[in-house]
């Protein structure tokens, strides 16, 4: 099967989670440039990083349309986290690739245990705890600059129960931090981009496009607790395999 066929199906599965969940389906990206297409851990962060900035970006505009962006906080929840997903981002490249690895993987595990347990809707808090959100901001943007993914899973929450956002707005508002966050990260990475095989990436981030609309109509059709089961086990085994090849294969 040719790189070309293999971007769009991976791209559309990332999309899908993304569009279907609201957040988890980039962690699927890297793993995928990685073992499906043979991108090096630092190229795949990075490429990961264009895909998610472009996704979310694009969804940003639907979620602004429709009201759910709070601009206003999600500017400064962003703020708190650009120094750090430009630190991230040039440690990344400096990292040996099974420190990154075993770090991703690490992440995706983090990732699928929130998939898989029993779900426990996050709830405003009622106000917003300024020291918390400069934490969970900086926080955030650490995660992305250093592994290229967006950081959704974890953003939501904490817009939720630190901002004190309600959820359609922590959903929206996510997408405007992560769209930040990950060009600031780009930026750091911008003697990468040139070596990116764009031909794969280009489709890549185009499937993941159009896959998130669908995983909206998905996920109107399917609970979305399936989904995540679905999602959260694929997200597991692709961990185990992650740190098997960090520690065992290499």
């Amino acid at each position: 099967m040719s790189a070309v066929v293999l971007a769009l199906l991976a791209g559309a599965v990332v999309g899908l989670a993304l569009g279907g969940m609201g957040g988890g389906g980039s962690v699927l990206a890297v793993p995928a440039l990685v073992y499906l297409l043979g991108f090096s851990p630092v190229e795949a962060t990075t490429a990961g990083l264009v895909i998610v900035a472009i996704t979310t970006a694009t969804s940003l505009y639907a979620h602004g349309r429709d009201g759910n962006v709070r601009w206003r906080a999600g500017l400064l929840f962003a703020a708190a986290g650009l120094l750090p997903a430009v630190l991230g981002g040039l440690l990344a490249a400096r990292l040996p690739d099974a420190l990154l690895t075993a770090a991703f993987a690490v992440l995706a595990a983090v990732a699928a245990a929130g998939m898989l347990r029993t779900r426990d809707e996050a709830r405003a808090t009622g106000g917003t705890n300024t020291a918390r959100a400069i934490g969970a901001g900086a926080g955030l943007g650490a995660v992305t600059g250093l592994l290229g993914v967006g950081g959704g899973f974890l953003g939501v929450p904490a817009l939720v129960r630190v901002v004190g956002l309600p959820m359609r707005a922590a959903v929206g508002t996510s997408l405007l931090v992560i769209t930040l966050t990950s060009t600031a990260s780009l930026a750091a990475r911008g003697g990468t981009l040139s070596a990116l095989d764009w031909t794969v990436v280009g489709p890549f981030t185009a499937a993941a496009v159009l896959g998130a609309w669908d995983g909206r109509r998905l996920a109107s059709r399917i609970s979305g607790r399936t989904l995540q089961r679905v999602f959260g086990t694929a997200l597991l085994a692709v961990a185990a395999l992650m740190l098997v090849d960090a520690f065992v294969l290499r």
